[in-house]
């Protein structure tokens, strides 16, 4: 997918057909109609944080993606993939989210209250981040138990596969989850951005 996706090119071709050079704001103008008139099925950004830039996405149920992966045209295809082609970059759409993030890495927030879309992750996995979302701030839990809470002990290996591809890293904490014994284990972000958030909440010494 072009990194301008179908709705924006139709928006600025008719702009760009009632004057020579777009109008200042178009970029704005553009966003709010499309927002307004509800073309919008996947809004994104990026948000800046001690970890690195995020891509932050939300659909009309909520948030939907957390990544560490820089909002290029792969990630947003897979978007459009998975949930709608009808994607936009849309920052006043994911305040919320940002405003929520930004006061996590500040040390004001220890527990998130957006909604969240699920959408991209089903079955057990499901069960598994859900499970994983119940975990207190400054608490760990191990695969073990997570895949037991879900629904079956013996799947720690699965519920690690699951973990490991959350698509909402930090705000459903997969980085709370240690091996048993206390091992740090992986994570989609890499091991040093789990022992960064751990810190951060207290759960690891400085």
């Amino acid at each position: 997918m072009d990194r301008m996706n179908e709705i924006e090119t139709k928006l600025r071709d008719s702009a760009a057909a009632l004057a020579e050079a777009p109008p200042a704001g178009l970029d704005r103008q553009i966003v709010e109609r499309a927002g307004g008139e509800k073309l919008v099925d996947v809004a994104y950004c990026s948000v800046d944080s001690p970890l690195g830039p995020l891509t932050v996405a939300g659909t009309r149920r909520g948030l939907v993606l957390v990544s560490y992966q820089e909002p290029d045209d792969e990630l947003l295809q897979r978007l459009a993939d998975d949930l709608s082609p009808r994607v936009l970059e849309a920052p006043a759409q994911l305040d919320e989210a940002r405003r929520e993030l930004d006061e996590y890495f500040e040390g004001e927030r220890e527990e998130f209250e957006l909604p969240l879309d699920w959408s991209l992750v089903r079955g057990f996995a499901r069960r598994v981040l859900r499970a994983t979302a119940g975990i207190r701030y400054g608490d760990v839990s191990t695969y073990t138990k997570v895949a037991g809470r879900a629904g079956n002990a013996r799947a720690s290996r699965a519920a690690g596969n699951a973990l490991g591809s959350n698509p909402i890293p930090i705000v459903v904490p997969c980085h709370r989850v240690l091996r048993t014994g206390g091992a740090m284990g992986g994570y989609g972000g890499g091991v040093e951005r789990k022992e960064f958030l751990l810190r951060l909440e207290g759960a690891l010494p400085d």
